[in-house]
């Protein structure tokens, strides 16, 4: 094994040190080139963190999703980017195939649910109603139906042939990570931030029953290929798997040491992943439940897996902005991590502070030179003096289109100081503090020079 097994603690100190971790996922972006590629099986071309990868039913395609707001569409046969969709208004979160491969969903920060034309490389529709963050999305057997959740509480339903609203309720009194459609259709499995899982009718919206009360918050659940079972993962990173017709946990996996955050379950080869905010990602063979493969990520926390075709390698994605290839192996020599060169917003020495806290807290998501290179953020070349919203080629949010702010010395300082939402409202601009006022004051002095 490659890490021993380890109890995320149960107290205060463990509910602060996620809050905070958490925290900084939501401000660490990263920079994709001008031309997507796939080298070395590596899915290059993203502006930001993978949240979500998806592989196509039949294997020949794959979808990624990333805190940059684009979904990529991949051909993974001509090893060719075949489509980016760039409709969305915020991070991208969740992304799934219709069963029959022709369509996709995708769900992020901006509460809007999207419908694409794969064939077409088209936007079909939008889906709003969510009041916040969607997180994840499951469909149908059929490829009629959509069920989504989000941080509001909510889990609602889309029909995806007439395009309109299907159900909608309110189940937990605090944000819902998941929900399940059954094979048949009638009954949507519920999981979120408060331990429960509950079944209600997908007609009605009627409340079924309570199947199982966790004692951590769940956050992802998936099924298992005879869909009876439901594999779960919790923030302690407990990895647990649920009959539906028993309502008990007949199975329990080697647990996460931080909480975990991706699941993946290839129904061809009768696989399972798990990955966490430990780094960690492994693989199980269901037949007889043996571990297979195991590996630690460099980038630390792994939100996204999808098996790929083949049954012996997957994708995965984590801080880094490409979604990562990786054999299915439990050789310590083929770690992800061996042989890594750190990205630039992973160093930690050899430049001054200023430069420092732009590399660690500002190039993930800007450039500094007149190209924007495709990132997530505007560049900053020429940043002071510049009024805010105004450079051309850029989505910005409404708030930032309305402001009135110039930014210079003072308003950048005020930025870094009391965070941009407390600055501009409503900002597209992620949680992003640096309190130390000498860091803060050598990163302005540094952007002066750097940005002209």
């Amino acid at each position: 094994m490659l890490l021993k097994n380890k109890k995320y603690p149960s107290t205060l100190f463990g509910f602060i040190s996620l809050f905070l971790l958490l925290s900084f996922i939501q401000t660490s972006f990263a920079t994709y080139p001008e031309s997507p590629v796939i080298k070395n099986n590596n899915l290059i071309g993203h502006g930001g963190p993978i949240n979500t990868v998806a592989v196509s039913p039949d294997g020949s395609s794959a979808l990624s999703g990333s805190l940059d707001y684009n979904v990529m569409f991949w051909d993974l046969k001509s090893n060719k980017l075949k489509h980016r969709f760039s409709g969305h208004r915020g991070a991208v979160s969740s992304i799934a195939y219709t069963p029959n491969g022709d369509k996709a969903i995708s769900t992020g920060d901006d509460g809007i649910v999207y419908l694409w034309d794969l064939k077409n490389t088209k936007l079909i529709h939008e889906f709003t109603g969510h009041e916040g963050k969607v997180v994840s999305v499951s469909i149908s057997n059929d490829s009629n139906i959509a069920v989504t959740t989000g941080w509001d509480g909510t889990v609602r339903l889309w029909d995806l042939i007439t395009l309109k609203p299907l159900q909608k309720f309110k189940i937990h009194n605090e944000r819902v990570n998941g929900a399940l459609i059954s094979a048949d259709n009638k009954l949507i499995y519920t999981g979120g931030y408060d331990g429960k899982f509950r079944s209600y009718y997908a007609e009605s919206g009627e409340f079924n029953e309570m199947l199982h009360q966790h004692s951590w918050p769940i956050n992802i659940m998936r099924w298992l290929p005879n869909q009876k079972k439901i594999i779960f993962g919790a923030t302690n990173g407990d990895v647990h798997i649920l009959d539906i017709t028993s309502n008990k946990v007949t199975k329990i996996l080697i647990p996460h040491s931080k909480p975990v955050l991706g699941i993946a379950v290839s129904k061809q080869h009768n696989l399972i992943a798990t990955g966490g905010n430990d780094g960690v990602i492994r693989v199980w063979r269901m037949k007889d439940w043996k571990l297979i493969g195991e590996t630690v990520t460099i980038l630390g926390p792994v939100w996204a897996l999808a098996f790929n075709n083949d049954g012996k390698s997957l994708f995965y994605g984590s801080l880094d902005d490409e979604v990562k290839h990786w054999s299915i192996t439990l050789n310590e020599e083929d770690n992800l991590w061996v042989g890594h060169k750190p990205r630039r917003f992973q160093v930690k020495s050899g430049m001054k502070l200023g430069e420092l806290q732009f590399a660690r807290k500002c190039s993930v998501c800007h450039t500094l030179s007149s190209n924007d290179a495709n990132r997530a953020g505007p560049t900053l070349h020429k940043v002071f003096g510049r009024k805010a919203g105004t450079l051309s080629g850029y989505d910005y949010s409404q708030s930032l289109l309305d402001s009135t702010i110039t930014w210079n010395e003072k308003t950048i300082n005020k930025l870094f100081k009391e965070g941009p939402n407390n600055v501009v409202p409503g900002t597209k601009m992620p949680l992003q503090k640096v309190a130390d006022n000498k860091k803060r004051k050598a990163l302005i002095d540094y952007l002066k020079t750097a940005t002209e």
